[in-house]
């Protein structure tokens, strides 16, 4: 299997850990069983204080931690020049960064600010342009950049709001993308998790509704996990995946295909 997922000893840079429970440290904790050199990017200070407190609970070790605020086109150029000056070549992005004003959740969608919709948007759609542009010139060997998606891009579900329009730019991003790196050898895709107890997630009212919704209905009759999503992410990242780019692939016990 090591063979087929060439991953070993490849330098991944993981982007969007809040938590144990982010998306993110799952897909993290997948690339590390893997044998991937792991590099991470924080926000804030509270950020690199939970991230630090989580590696030094595990055996998962950070080939480099260096602070990124995606909504600065400054601080994620310099975030990948200090990567390319301590590290060199990457092999691969995960991408698992999203983020909405709390009103803009609670609120009815007609009332979303015109400040709160461009926020979101450049947070959640706009940040995989800017982290992609930056990270090209660091995969001089090709690789994979992942970003992180939900059905409500492509649906309506109550409370998601202008966070479901925001990852519908992001998943049509990851298709322009797809597109124009791949003469780089660079692809590009996306994972649509299912829903998991997440900190994002809390922001969404409906969210108790929607696990229950899923666990009745799904072909599977459950809810996945983190570990599902981070095995599938390691596949993608991987050269298992290596002949496919531009996808939204759905980790969600099958809900996506219920009408």
């Amino acid at each position: 299997m090591e063979d087929l997922l060439k991953i070993k000893d490849k330098n991944i840079v993981v982007m969007g850990v809040a938590n144990d429970r982010s998306l993110a440290w799952g897909v993290a904790k997948s690339l590390h069983q893997a044998g991937a050199n792991l590099i991470f990017t924080y926000r804030k200070e509270r950020s690199l204080a939970k991230l630090t407190k989580m590696l030094d609970k595990t055996d998962l070790d950070a080939k480099l931690v260096v602070p990124c605020d995606v909504n600065d086109d400054g601080s994620i150029k310099e975030a990948f020049s200090k990567i390319a000056d301590e590290i060199g070549t990457i092999h691969g992005v995960v991408h698992s960064i999203a983020f909405a004003h709390g009103e803009d959740l609670k609120n009815r969608f007609v009332e979303t600010s015109r400040d709160g919709y461009a926020f979101a948007q450049d947070t959640s759609a706009y940040s995989l342009i800017a982290v992609a542009r930056e990270a090209r010139a660091l995969m001089t060997e090709g690789g994979s950049i992942m970003a992180m998606s939900y059905l409500g891009a492509e649906r309506v579900v109550p409370g998601y709001n202008v966070m479901g329009v925001a990852k519908a730019a992001l998943e049509s991003t990851v298709k322009y993308l797809a597109m124009d790196l791949g003469e780089n050898n660079i692809r590009v895709n996306a994972v649509s998790a299912g829903a998991i107890k997440t900190l994002a997630a809390k922001g969404v009212p409906s969210f108790n509704e929607i696990l229950q919704k899923i666990e009745a209905e799904s072909p599977l009759k459950r809810n996945v996990t983190q570990e599902e999503v981070g095995d599938m992410s390691l596949a993608m990242i991987s050269n298992l995946s290596r002949g496919v780019t531009g996808e939204i692939v759905y980790v969600d016990s099958g809900y996506n295909i219920l009408g």
